[in-house]
This record gives C-alpha cells, structure tokens and sequence, in this order.
C-alpha cells in the first residue's frame, strides 16, 4: 500500500485543543512542515479530523 505524505497547510490559532494534538500526533508542527506516515485507521481518522487544516498526497 502506498505512503502518504501530510503537509500543514494552515495555522493551529484559534482551533481546539484536540485539533492542536491531533496535528501534534500527526508530526506536524509548522506551516509547511511534511511527514510521510503508513496509511492506517487510526491516521486515517486524525487525518479526517484536520482535514481543514492540512493537505493529503499518495506516495
């Protein structure tokens, strides 16, 4: 199954808290960062959850 690489899109600010841990979770710190992470259910779900506020690429 392929990779997919998660860039930060937009800001954190103003977002709820499980928003901000979600995208900690996720690796993903600053606006532009990118982490390549294995597709699973439980990334898949934390992906879904900040949908808004990242971008989503097959590897």
């Amino acid at each position: 199954m392929a990779k997919l690489k998660v860039t930060k899109v937009k800001s954190a600010i103003k977002r709820p808290k499980n928003q901000k841990l979600t995208l900690e979770a996720l690796g993903l710190r600053k606006i532009g960062q990118s982490n390549i992470l294995e597709p699973s259910k439980s990334v898949l779900g934390m992906i879904n959850k900040v949908n808004h506020l990242v971008t989503v690429e097959e590897i």
